[in-house]
């Protein structure tokens, strides 16, 4: 089959949350036999090289499309009432050859990655229309709520950034009520999405589940039981993302004082990309690194303790969790950072959700070897066992109506 995939970042390097996802369902669907194009646009001239690249390992087709300044994309969708997520993605260039594709007849197939792509879809005058036949398939990879990312912002906020987030969830839902309507097949990274969504709808015959995967050639355990530890915590992820930020600020004005006098020697390493200011600042505290970019995230995985990850807001399932736990890394979580994710508290991971049973949590992990030991095998074998991409995306082969290519 022909498949167009409408992606609102070219998924290479898979080095994020979303575009590891979006990179694992090309992969898995060219494996297949199929014929991909990506579509996508781009802000910085060196996303061209990652578009070839992406073409190169899985012999594919990109084709990117430069994106105006952000403040013209900001101030178009001002001025249209328009989700700025939405006018943020959106590029003319990209549309007009999403059209000639779908006008061409020779795809079988749009898989939309996000609410933020629907405008594609909905502008494209042989794709619109609730009870018009469409000559292709449509598929939407929702990914995550992000009506309820944007109220979770809100309800976190204080004016003017109040008004901003509630304007954005109440527009990104209307997007989301409509693409349900108009797509023949959506997707969420967890029944909690789905539940959460289909409290909005008659009927939910539509929506299901696809999870996150873990690539457990890549991710893997490596400590020695007896390892002696200092101890070394351990957060990753893009921090200028405010779920991220607001996870750490968190845990060290909270925790790390009271760790650092219990643990002396302790160290806390934030690993990823676009730290904000206000994260770079945490790395002159004693014991804190803030790495920025790092090439391979792996190692630091191997080389902690404990994966902290005290989210306070989140939606969907935390890719980091999975990767964490795959390196055989004990994980400390609050409930919101649980969803989606088949883990037995106690067993698989720890939960919680307050500064005192956080800092029980650590305290039990730092000093029951046998709970250490349990939570670093446990948390591997769940991933081995139920979150590999080949069987996570079985759905996704389903939805495209092609036999199972395993």
């Amino acid at each position: 089959m022909k498949i167009v995939v409408l992606s609102h970042r070219i998924p290479f390097p898979a080095n994020k949350g979303e575009k590891i996802r979006t990179f694992h369902q090309i992969q898995y669907l060219a494996d297949c036999g199929h014929e991909i194009t990506v579509l996508a646009p781009y802000e910085h001239a060196e996303e061209i090289s990652y578009g070839k690249a992406l073409e190169e390992r899985l012999k594919i087709k990109t084709i990117m499309f430069p994106l105006r300044p952000k403040w013209l994309r900001l101030a178009r969708g001002l001025v249209t009432n328009d989700a700025l997520t939405l006018s943020y993605f959106y590029s003319a260039g990209l549309q007009k050859t999403f059209d000639r594709l779908v006008s061409s007849g020779d795809y079988d197939t749009v898989l939309c990655t996000g609410s933020a792509m629907a405008p594609y879809v909905f502008r494209n005058p042989e794709l619109t229309g609730r009870d018009k036949p469409v000559p292709l398939r449509l598929i939407m990879d929702f990914m995550d709520l992000d009506s309820d990312k944007w109220r979770q912002y809100q309800a976190s906020s204080g004016l003017p950034m109040k008004l901003v987030y509630g304007r954005e969830a109440r527009l990104i839902n209307r997007v989301e009520l409509r693409s349900y309507q108009r797509f023949d097949e959506c997707f969420f990274i967890s029944a909690n999405e789905v539940d959460l969504f289909s409290m909005q709808l008659p009927e939910n015959r539509k929506l299901s589940v696809l999870g996150n995967g873990i690539n457990t050639s890549s991710f893997f355990p490596v400590r020695e039981e007896d390892a002696a530890r200092k101890p070394t915590f351990l957060f990753t992820g893009v921090m200028n993302y405010k779920p991220n930020e607001d996870a750490v600020l968190w845990f060290v004005d909270v925790l790390w004082e009271r760790i650092r006098a219990e643990w002396p020697d302790a160290e806390f390493i934030i690993a990823g990309m676009d730290p904000s200011s206000r994260i770079k600042q945490l790395g002159k505290l004693p014991g804190i690194t803030v790495t920025g970019l790092v090439e391979d995230i792996v190692p630091f995985y191997q080389k902690a303790d404990i994966f902290v990850a005290p989210f306070r807001i989140a939606r969907g399932v935390q890719n980091k969790i999975l990767q964490a736990l795959a390196c055989g890394l004990p994980v400390i979580t609050t409930r919101l950072g649980l969803e989606g994710i088949n883990a037995t508290p106690g067993e698989d991971i720890l939960v919680a959700d307050t500064e005192q049973e956080f800092f029980e949590a650590i305290k039990k992990i730092l000093e029951t070897e046998t709970l250490y030991n349990s939570l670093s095998l446990n948390g591997a074998e769940l991933i081995q066992r139920e979150y590999s991409w080949d069987s996570v995306l079985q759905g996704l082969a389903r939805a495209i109506e092609v036999k199972d290519c395993a």
